[in-house]
């Protein structure tokens, strides 16, 4: 199927304030469960800046004079110079759904909206301690990856991505979480953070190579929910429209009956995907598109 052409969806209202306070005030503590996955935590190639010996030497014309070891110029008479081992920084992987399900909402925002809140915070807090960002999208085509950048370029390219918008209604495509998450654990090669940010209606395939990253690396898995997908009102004959299939569906929503199993099918599949992210050891956090999303997702990342 050819890649779709983004657009960025109607009635999306962004995803509202980010106070800059809030930002300071938090920081990947889930990075912290992966062994090795923080900076200063493994072993890094070659010398640099850090905390942990490296060699003692003699000084040599073009040694950083920070550098110079005074005990040992002491003791020996001689100029020598200290070198350390580098601090390997920590690589943030955002995995990122475009899919047309995303443009849904019917309370303060749209799920897009949300997840566009979502992937900026967590791209501010994952360049702190020099470290580097990295978005890979799914759900548009083939999965695209934006490679690892610090600072302010790593913070631009998330923006500039998302401003491209999602993928239009009929879009389909039911195993892309699967294969963008294939490709990040090809690409990723050393320990970092995982951030998968979706709505999760995909099909489970994604439960084998979600199960694979959750060994080398933190997992974080964000759920975006709408209040209508939980729930129907009783407001008669209703017509309901699958946004990636086109599948129309007609029900009567004044029967209780109908309204009743609507929320236990959306109930079970709720607790299915939490029950198989618990499984694979990943940290999870539902986030709704009504109410204080970024107060939520604070609460689990302080």
């Amino acid at each position: 199927m050819p890649a779709p052409r983004l657009t960025r969806p109607a009635g999306s209202q962004g995803p509202g304030p980010i106070p800059h306070g809030l930002l300071e005030g938090l920081d990947l503590i889930v990075a912290r469960r992966a062994s090795g996955a923080l900076p200063g935590d493994r072993r890094a190639a070659g010398l640099g800046a850090g905390t942990e010996l490296a060699q003692l030497r003699p000084y040599e014309v073009g040694d950083d004079v920070r550098q110079i070891d005074a005990a040992a110029t002491a003791r020996t008479g001689e100029p020598h110079v200290r070198l350390h081992v580098p601090e390997r920084t920590l690589t943030t992987w955002i995995a990122l759904d475009l899919s047309p399900s995303m443009a849904f909402g019917t309370a303060d925002r749209l799920k897009f909206d949300v997840a566009e809140g979502v992937t900026h915070v967590i791209g501010r807090l994952a360049i702190r301690r020099a470290g580097r960002v990295a978005l890979m999208t799914f759900g548009a085509g083939v999965p695209r990856l934006h490679p690892p950048r610090a600072s302010k370029p790593g913070v631009v390219a998330l923006q500039r991505a998302i401003a491209e918008g999602v993928a239009p209604d009929g879009y389909d495509d039911p195993a892309a979480m699967t294969e963008a998450l294939r490709r990040i654990g090809r690409v990723a090669t050393q320990p970092g953070l995982v951030v998968v940010i979706s709505d999760w209606r995909e099909e489970d395939t994604w439960r084998r190579p979600l199960g694979a990253l959750a060994q080398r690396h933190s997992v974080l898995a964000v759920e975006i929910r709408d209040p209508r997908e939980e729930s129907v009102p009783a407001v008669g004959r209703l017509a309901v429209v699958d946004p990636e299939t086109g599948e129309r569906v007609e029900v009567d929503t004044s029967r209780r009956s109908v309204r009743d199993r609507f929320e236990q099918i959306e109930r079970e599949r709720r607790e299915r995907v939490a029950r198989e992210l618990r499984r694979l050891q990943v940290s999870h956090v539902a986030l709704s598109t009504q109410g204080d999303w970024l107060g939520e997702l604070g609460r689990h990342l302080s």
